[in-house]
């Protein structure tokens, strides 16, 4: 199930992210691999995004996400959003996402692919190497 995947990230559904069905409504999903991203980033990888964005060497945007949903997660359940990096084109990054609970069958997948961007300009720019490095490193160990 989350097999090959290197980096997690745990939280737990708070009441603010459930709808009138009570389970999490969709949109909040997409926050928790947001989260789950900039702590792979953070934590698995070492780097400080903001400050990089800040010296204008490197920084990110969303282009496309896709995700698949297969069983809601409910109020107070801990979740673990589990992350990769499975591509590195040359100016995107692509992403896959799990999102379990407690060792259960994933509650969804999903796929984002993110364009490196100059922080200045904000116009697509290639992957720089030393961003490239760390993750292709990450992912092997």
């Amino acid at each position: 199930m989350t097999e090959g995947f290197r980096f997690s990230h745990r939280l737990k559904v708070r009441y603010s992210e459930i709808d009138g069905q009570k389970i999490v409504f969709n949109a909040h999903y997409l926050t928790y691999l947001d989260v789950a991203v900039t702590e792979y980033f953070s934590e698995g990888l070492g780097m400080d995004v903001d400050s990089l964005a800040e010296k204008g060497e490197f920084d990110f945007v969303v282009a496309k996400t896709t995700m698949e949903y297969k069983s809601p997660a409910k109020l107070n359940d801990w979740l673990e959003i589990w992350c990769r990096t499975t591509r590195i084109g040359n100016s995107s990054i692509a992403m896959e996402f799990l999102i379990t609970r407690e060792g259960e069958k994933p509650l969804l997948q999903a796929e984002i692919i993110y364009v490196s961007i100059n922080p200045a300009t904000h116009e697509p720019q290639p992957v720089p190497a030393f961003v490239r490095e760390k993750i292709q490193l990450f992912e092997k160990e």
